[in-house]
């Protein structure tokens, strides 16, 4: 997930956050990174009424990279 904590820890690092953010989005089989909000509307169904027949499963929001 793209957060401005990572972006200051590759500039801390001497990383190019641009070139990174290239290079980790190509791993991801939908072709860019994470946002929070990706992670946000999971949440959301999870405690939506649409959700209700859910029970004891993960649900994995990571763009089809463990997939892969």
């Amino acid at each position: 997930i793209w957060i401005p904590l990572v972006e200051a820890h590759l500039k801390t690092t001497g990383q190019d956050p641009e070139e990174a953010k290239k290079a980790t989005a190509a791993m991801h089989p939908v072709g860019h990174m994470g946002e929070p909000d990706d992670i946000a509307w999971g949440a959301v169904y999870l405690a939506s009424d649409e959700s209700k027949f859910v029970t004891g499963s993960e649900l994995v929001i990571d763009g089809g990279y463990t997939a892969r």
